[in-house]
């Protein structure tokens, strides 16, 4: 069975998108459209930018979003999915590219997003970090034993977990892993604490949005970050959706639970590389490709 992933912040680089822009009437039609719904020429930034632009949240999340939601419309009948699943931001695209959103509203829906969460993250200023080797239940307990607010935010894979909140807390627990063994404790470059309680005020303001966005079955189920679990009904997605924004990123436990129910190829869709080093880490029983 075929799934199909698509990655989230972080994925970005600059000239991505451009070729499939250039080489098709189809990409470029609907990367105007995207023009004229921001109202701002993202394609400038994402086929000329710098580096510093993209990184953006408000500029990352649609560029992101854009370029593996586009590639799924080029790709035609070869994107036949019997299941899907995205990283973070990654989750609006699989649900756009599974025909759960339209591509209108799934970029407004990111944008709305991308706007929230950059607003959350000037509120306070906070971070993330990446811990690696240690379990899970490692990483669990030194965020609760930390003072402040620190918790996991993205389980990536075995020996893999990003945790997220203060900067304080987080500088704090990233001593505390590396006096439980970890090999490294990365702060990493990102604009705030995604996927933790200090973005509650952008899962407010995102719920708004989402709350008056016509949601529809998606062709194939569509694997959530908040449970891990394949989902079709559009109710049920929109508060897994909403919930997101606080909640951790299963991504492992995503991923195990796909190859369960009958995944053998993983194809990434969209910029980078780093969803097929994961899944890679997860299962060696599983092909995996990738297409941008």
């Amino acid at each position: 069975m075929k799934a199909f992933v698509f990655p989230g912040q972080g994925a970005q680089f600059v000239g991505m998108g451009k070729d499939l822009y250039q080489q098709s009437a189809q990409a470029k039609e609907l990367f105007e459209k995207a023009n004229e719904i921001l109202g701002f020429r993202i394609t400038d930034l994402m086929f000329e930018g710098t580096e510093e632009d993209l990184k953006q949240t408000k500029v990352t999340q649609p560029a992101v979003f854009l370029h593996s939601v586009i590639l799924s419309k080029v790709l035609g009948d070869e994107f036949k999915p019997d299941m899907v699943a995205g990283h973070s931001l990654g989750e609006l695209s699989a649900l756009t590219a599974a025909g759960a959103l339209s591509f209108e509203d799934g970029l407004k829906i990111v944008s709305a997003r991308a706007r929230a969460m950059q607003k959350a993250c000037e509120a306070k200023p906070s971070t993330m970090a990446a811990i690696i080797a240690l379990t899970d239940p490692q990483v669990e307990e030194i965020c609760a034993n930390t003072p402040g607010v620190v918790v996991a935010a993205n389980y990536n894979c075995p020996g893999q977990v990003v945790i997220s909140g203060e900067v304080e807390a987080i500088n704090a627990a990233c001593e505390a892993a590396k006096a439980a063994g970890a090999k490294r404790a990365l702060p990493l470059k990102v604009g705030g604490a995604f996927h933790s309680p200090l973005m509650e005020p952008a899962r407010a303001e995102l719920a708004e949005a989402i709350a008056a966005t016509k949601f529809h079955t998606p062709v194939c189920p569509v694997y959530q970050n908040v449970d891990a679990l394949p989902h079709t009904d559009p109710e049920e997605i929109k508060a897994n959706l909403i919930a997101q924004l606080t909640a951790p990123v299963r991504w492992t436990q995503s991923v195990q639970k796909m190859i369960a129910d009958g995944a053998t190829e993983f194809t990434e869709l969209g910029p980078g590389k780093v969803l097929q080093g994961l899944v890679s880490k997860i299962s060696r029983d599983v092909t995996v490709a990738g297409r941008q």
